[in-house]
């Protein structure tokens, strides 16, 4: 490889060590927190926020990716990419100096703002900056940012909890947050990144960022449910369930939430199978703490185990996917996600051991790295050059808004199970339910040409 098209070279394989390093600590980042949070939120005695912890920085992270977006277009990704960091970094140090459940809170919320704005900056900094020949070596060393944390981050985020401190699984990557900012603000200091090179850049952006806080708002109020009177738990949360598929509306292409045939069902996919997932393995740490009192090293494992799978299946789905065909890996994904949820239901039951739940995370795991990267696959070829920045936004805000709230449900459900020890397998019906409803937009996967809303 020449010198020219290195990636890993001069100037700009310092701004590739600088991105990917950003990326690898917000991976890392993300795999620490759920192996830890079962015990920051009995430190901090805020168990019953424990599901906003999560559901709220991804609900932020919709409102970062909106606002990114668009200051990417009106006037480059410079400014955009430094807020994120900023935000990011912030959001790091409020929750690691944290000493209430609610402060703690507060920093995630900042922490997802900054997180969904950094990775929209990145990527338009990737396309600006790089030659059009070398976008996927990047986009390929992006990918592998997320391999490493998976399959080291959440063993190192129980041992940082076991021997050091919870704190330092925010704080310590604070630190090594700064440095690789500071990295890539150096070498990017006198590059010419462009401003909005469009007319009409960011035109309708007030609407769309309305919408993008409604349903960020709507998916941290469902986890604040569970504070509620009982009568009232389940019908306010059905009500925040439906402003935020009013809102959500306008940021997907038309008839998502109807599973219409082609761009529509891949996004819808995409939300309703993160959801499932996320909601089980936000818990899978917390059943083997609380359950089976398995140290958090340990507990990790089921993490890292899935992570492994994932990876490794989205390298089979690179290169045997197009021979595949898109039904038969939507039915085999949901497949080995049914296997899984059903493994951590009977864990939950005291049927099986707690090795089954992270040996049947792992089969999770695999469904969800087959199924990703062909999602993705799907809105690029349903694209025109013209809507490709709206349907890669609609497919990232599906992911995210679908995580939010099935976390925040499955949280209510959690907090409301009337019979002693019943809440972990709620939550897992729950996840799997999401499973069985992901089979109507899976038979609908077709590409037609898509619209947006």
């Amino acid at each position: 490889m020449s010198a020219v098209e290195s990636i890993w070279r001069g100037r700009r394989g310092g701004v590739t060590i600088g991105a990917f390093a950003l990326i690898f600590l917000a991976a890392v980042e993300s795999l620490a927190v759920t192996t830890v949070m079962p015990i920051v939120s009995r430190d901090l005695h805020g168990e019953e926020l424990y599901a906003v912890a999560f559901a709220g920085t991804l609900a932020t992270g919709v409102i970062g990716m909106v606002a990114a977006g668009a200051w990417c277009d009106r006037a480059g990704p410079r400014g955009a990419l430094y807020a994120a960091t900023g935000l990011f970094l912030a959001g790091l140090v409020i929750a690691g100096a944290a000493t209430t459940m609610p402060v703690l809170l507060v920093g995630r919320l900042v922490q997802g703002l900054g997180a969904g704005a950094q990775t929209v900056a990145l990527y338009v900094v990737v396309a600006r900056f790089y030659p059009p020949a070398v976008h996927g070596r990047v986009f390929a060393a992006f990918a592998a940012a997320w391999v490493v944390p998976s399959m080291v981050g959440p063993f190192l985020a129980g041992a940082v909890t076991e021997y050091l401190h919870w704190r330092w699984t925010f704080l310590g990557v604070a630190v090594l947050v700064a440095a690789a900012f500071v990295l890539v603000v150096l070498l990017l200091r006198d590059v010419d990144l462009g401003g909005g090179e469009h007319e009409g850049a960011g035109r309708g952006i007030g609407r769309r960022l309305l919408f993008a806080v409604m349903v960020a708002v709507g998916a941290v109020a469902i986890g604040f449910a569970v504070d509620a009177p009982e009568a009232w738990r389940w019908p306010l949360a059905v009500l925040v369930v439906l402003v935020i598929a009013v809102s959500i509306r306008p940021l997907l292409p038309v008839g998502a939430l109807r599973a219409v045939r082609g761009l529509p069902s891949v996004v819808l996919m995409r939300g309703v199978v993160s959801g499932s997932f996320f909601a089980a393995e936000a818990y899978i740490p917390y059943l083997l703490i609380a359950r089976f009192d398995v140290p958090p090293t340990v507990a990790g494992l089921a993490l890292t185990l899935a992570a492994i799978a994932w990876s490794t299946a989205s390298w089979l789905q690179g290169r045997f996917g197009d021979i595949w065909g898109s039904t038969r890996i939507a039915a085999s994904s949901l497949v080995l996600l049914g296997i899984g949820m059903a493994a951590e239901l009977l864990v939950a039951l005291g049927v099986l051991p707690p090795a089954a739940a992270m040996i049947g995370w792992g089969f999770a795991g695999g469904g969800m790295g087959l199924l990703y990267p062909r999602l993705t696959v799907l809105t690029l070829a349903d694209s025109t050059p013209t809507d490709q920045g709206f349907n890669s936004s609609a497919l990232s805000i599906s992911d995210s808004t679908g995580s939010a709230v099935a976390i925040a449900v499955a949280g209510i459900a959690f907090g409301s199970a009337l019979i002693a020890g019943s809440g972990f397998p709620i939550v897992f019906l729950i996840a799997g339910g999401l499973v069985l409803l992901a089979v109507i937009p899976g038979l609908r996967l077709d590409p037609r040409h898509p619209h947006r809303g």
